[in-house]
């Protein structure tokens, strides 16, 4: 074919390169569900650019996304192997074989990935590496397709016969759509044998949660019936998820165990019958995500069903001058959490099984996990918690400590509105505003409101479940038309008042004051 043909079907040696990215990305897949479950290409090259990224573009991430953090990643890996796979078409077009050399670069980068993560089995490189492979092949044999397009016409020096050629490309647009479906197909195959979820899923619903030693009682009062404020309790469904699993781990609880080891006089292991035989009792806690900002939803307030940590290390014994505990997840994450923290009487750090009456979600932790009220999340709430490590903060360093963030996070005084919402339009008269505020170990003791730059109003609060929950506040504001803005301020019970310094999330928390603007009339 000449190079002006070659030129002239550039945009079907892109379609081959695309197409057989999707047939790459679903035979890999499908190895991944055959030889080495959780090693498929996305999921592989996903937890990389996870474990890679700095604290800034994590930050931004969960700033843009939300919850939706992990969703946004994946589709944004697909787009970006949509356009690199178009560009391997085009190469394999006009300078043969550089198109497979490309893909067969892009397995061996999604094979290092897989050999790279933690607890990777031998077999955890073959699935980047076949789709590799088929990659190569599938581009090698659909841009020689393209070579038979309209072939004879140019050979013979003849003008573009529209009415001939179109055949040729519905041709080679049916071999690309059929290798695309094959990956697609062969992906949904991947799914259906991978039946752990679902195998893991039927066994947490057949869990039967011990009674507790000890229940949790919400007192009289502690919420207010005011339409749209957050809930009390916040249902599981809705309390957020921030973590570094990029596919939800699916642990067997018959095959869960628990080590404590490390500078201990006595390394303890736990599995899951032993868990269950100890005594359990109810905690309501507030748990809080770093990357929370002022007024954000990265927040919330659950009944949890678990036993004490203190207990367990008491059973290992710490030697002295240990002063951390590094918590390690089955995907490999680690939190450095203080030992003092996990040891106080006074405090209700758990080893959780249940969340809201019924067992841990899989995406909260499944089968186990830990509760520490007063600490931000990447310090102390390790989801599918494996082993507790004893050690010292200056022997060890966590996940997230490695990224720049503070070896201890507890978590701020802070507060905010919840209703009326950012930048409504509500009606003259009476207003009810009202929203939450924490400060945990402390409890709140005032929270106040400021409309435009008058003077701050006492909020009314709600009876405190306790110094580890969050409160609700409410107060009626007397609108007036117009736009305004409209801020709140908490207070310690030990008379700590919020701070108004505007600081980011890194490396311990954001601090300032919730703002927003409304508009009357």
């Amino acid at each position: 074919m000449s190079a002006t043909a070659r030129a002239r079907h550039g945009w079907l040696a892109a379609i081959a390169g695309v197409a057989a990215a999707a047939f790459a990305a679903g035979v890999g897949e499908l190895t991944a569900a055959l030889i080495a479950p959780g090693s498929g290409p996305f999921v592989v090259v996903g937890s990389a650019i996870i474990d890679l990224a700095p604290p800034w573009a994590k930050d931004a991430a969960i700033t843009l996304f939300g919850t939706a953090d992990k969703i946004a990643l994946l589709i944004g890996i697909a787009l970006v192997l949509a356009a690199v796979a178009a560009g391997a078409g085009l190469l394999e077009h006009v300078r043969p074989p550089w198109g497979r050399v490309v893909f067969g670069a892009l397995g061996v980068a999604g094979a290092v990935a897989a050999a790279t993560r933690t607890g990777a089995s031998p077999l955890a490189i073959g699935p980047s590496l076949v789709a590799g492979a088929a990659g190569a092949i599938a581009v090698m044999l659909l841009v020689r397709r393209i070579d038979g397009v309209g072939a004879s016409h140019v050979d013979t020096g003849a003008s573009d016969d529209l009415a001939t050629a179109a055949p040729d490309r519905r041709r080679f647009l049916t071999w690309a759509s059929g290798a695309a479906a094959i990956g697609v197909l062969a992906a949904l195959g991947g799914y259906a044998a991978q039946a752990g979820r679902r195998a893991v899923q039927a066994v947490r619903e057949a869990v039967r949660l011990p009674t507790p030693a000890t229940t949790a009682a919400i007192p009289a009062g502690a919420a207010f019936d005011v339409d749209g404020l957050t809930p009390l309790v916040t249902p599981n469904a809705d309390f957020y998820r921030i973590d570094t699993a990029l596919r939800v781990p699916e642990v067997d609880p018959a095959e869960w165990s628990l080590r404590i080891h490390g500078e201990v006089a006595d390394e303890v292991v736990l599995t899951w019958d032993d868990l269950l035989a100890l005594p359990m009792a109810e905690r309501i806690i507030t748990l809080a995500c770093v990357s929370n900002e002022v007024g954000g939803d990265l927040i919330g307030n659950a009944v949890w069903l678990g036993t004490p940590i203190r207990d367990l290390l008491a059973r290992a014994q710490p030697t002295a001058g240990a002063d951390m505990v590094l918590s390690r997840s089955i995907d490999g994450f680690t939190a450095g959490t203080p030992l003092s923290a996990l040891q106080d009487p006074d405090l209700d750090a758990i080893l959780a099984i249940g969340m809201n009456g019924e067992p841990l979600p899989l995406e909260h932790g499944f089968p186990v996990r830990m509760v520490v009220p007063g600490l931000f999340g990447y310090v102390s709430a390790t989801k599918w918690v494996t082993e507790l490590e004893v050690t010292r903060f200056s022997a060890a360093s966590a996940y997230w400590t490695d990224r720049g963030w503070s070896a201890e996070g507890p978590v701020k005084l802070s507060s905010r509105i919840d209703v009326p919402r950012r930048g409504s339009t509500v009606a003259t008269g009476p207003i009810v505003v009202a929203g939450v505020a924490w400060h945990q170990h402390v409890g709140v003791g005032r929270v106040e409101v400021q409309v435009d730059d008058g003077p701050w109003h006492d909020a009314e609060l709600a009876t405190a479940i306790s110094d580890d929950t969050w409160v609700q506040w409410r107060w009626t504001w007397d609108a007036a038309a117009g736009s305004h803005a409209l801020r709140v301020r908490a207070t310690g019970r030990d008379g700590e008042v919020q701070t108004d310094e505007i600081a980011p999330v890194v490396p311990d928390g954001a601090t300032g004051w919730h703002t927003i603007d409304v508009t009357v009339g």
